[in-house]
C-alpha cells in the first residue's frame, strides 16, 4: 500500500514504526519532522505546501495557521519562500541584518556578519544564560561580543538603544573591558578603580588608564597566590601591550598596602 504524499516510513532501533515528512521546494529537499501517524506526517506536508503558496502567511500567523509543523520549521520555510535561502535554524533575513526566532516572543537581532555562525549554531537558554554548543562546549553568546562572564549590564556593558535582544555590533558598548576594573568619573575626570574579591571586595588601587588598572588586578592575583589564597581568579589579557611593555608596567604599578599586608584569618 502506497503512503500519502510527502510521507516516508521509518523504524527506530527497537523496531517501532514512525513516519517522516518532507517536501521539495526550489530543488531543495526539506525534512519537516517525524510523526507517530501517517496522517500527521501528511498534514505536515500539506501545511508546508500551503505555506509556500500563500505569501500572506507570516511568522506571526503560526499560532492560528500551523498545527503539525514546528515553529522553527515554519520560520525556516517562510525565510526560504521570501528570501530564497534555506537555514535549518529559525532565521529570517532582513536588509543588512537578520532575526533569530528563539520562540514567538523572543527574537534576537544580529548583524549579517554573524549569519554563518548562527545558521550553524543553535541558540539555547538556561534561565537568562544564552549559549550555543560549539565543539562540545557551551559558549556564552555574550562572550562573542567582548562581554565577560559575570559582567553586569549597564555597569560593564550596555545596549545603546536599550534593547537587550539587539546584538548588532553598533548596539553593544563595552564600558569595563577588564576583570576587576570599573570606570568612574571624579571631578570631571575618568579614573579606573580596581577591586578584587577575597572575603569581600578589596580596593587594589585607582589608576589613570584602563590598562594600568587591569595590570594591577593581575599583580594583586599574584600577591594573593603567594599568600596562599586558593581562589581561582581570571587574569586580564592586555592585547595592545607587548611582553616588554607589560612587564615594565607590571613592575611599576602600585597596589594597595592593605592588600600587600593581607592575612587570611
Amino acid at each position: 500500500m502506497s503512503l500519502k504524499k510527502g510521507v516516508f516510513i521509518a523504524k527506530k532501533k527497537d523496531g517501532t514504526v514512525y513516519y517522516r515528512s518532507s517536501f521539495t521546494y526550489r530543488n531543495k529537499h526539506i525534512s519537516l519532522g517525524s510523526y507517530q501517524t501517517e496522517n500527521e506526517a501528511h498534514r505536515a506536508y500539506m501545511e508546508a505546501v500551503k505555506l509556500i503558496n500563500t505569501p500572506s502567511f507570516t511568522i506571526e500567523n503560526y499560532k492560528n495557521k500551523a498545527k503539525y509543523l514546528s515553529f522553527d520549521k515554519w520560520v525556516s520555510i517562510i525565510n526560504f519562500r521570501d528570501n530564497g535561502i534555506y537555514f535549518k535554524n529559525p532565521i529570517y533575513m532582513k536588509p543588512k541584518y537578520f532575526e533569530y526566532y528563539y520562540n514567538m516572543e523572543e527574537i534576537f537581532t544580529f548583524d549579517v556578519d554573524d549569519l554563518f555562525y548562527y545558521s550553524t549554531h543553535k541558540i539555547m537558554k538556561r534561565g537568562s544564560h544564552m549559549f550555543v554548543a560549539d565543539y562540545g562546549m557551551q559558549v556564552n553568546i555574550l562572550n562573542r561580543y567582548g562581554i565577560k562572564n559575570f559582567a553586569v549590564k549597564n555597569k560593564d556593558y550596555e545596549f545603546v538603544n536599550g534593547d537587550d535582544t539587539d546584538f548588532r555590533y553598533k548596539n553593544i558598548r563595552i564600558i569595563n573591558r577588564y576583570n576587576g576594573v570599573s570606570k568612574k568619573i571624579t571631578d570631571g575626570r575618568e579614573i579606573y578603580v580596581t577591586k578584587i574579591h577575597i572575603n569581600g571586595d578589596y580596593i587594589v588601587g585607582r589608576y589613570k588608564n584602563e590598562d594600568e588598572a587591569a595590570i594591577a588586578y593581575n599583580k594583586a592575583i599574584d600577591v594573593l597566590e603567594e599568600k596562599g589564597i586558593a581562589i581561582k581568579y581570571t587574569k586580564n589579557y592586555i592585547d595592545n601591550l607587548n611582553e616588554k611593555q607589560y612587564l615594565e608596567q607590571y613592575k611599576s604599578v602600585k597596589i594597595s598596602r592593605k592588600l600587600l599586608n593581607f592575612i587570611l584569618v
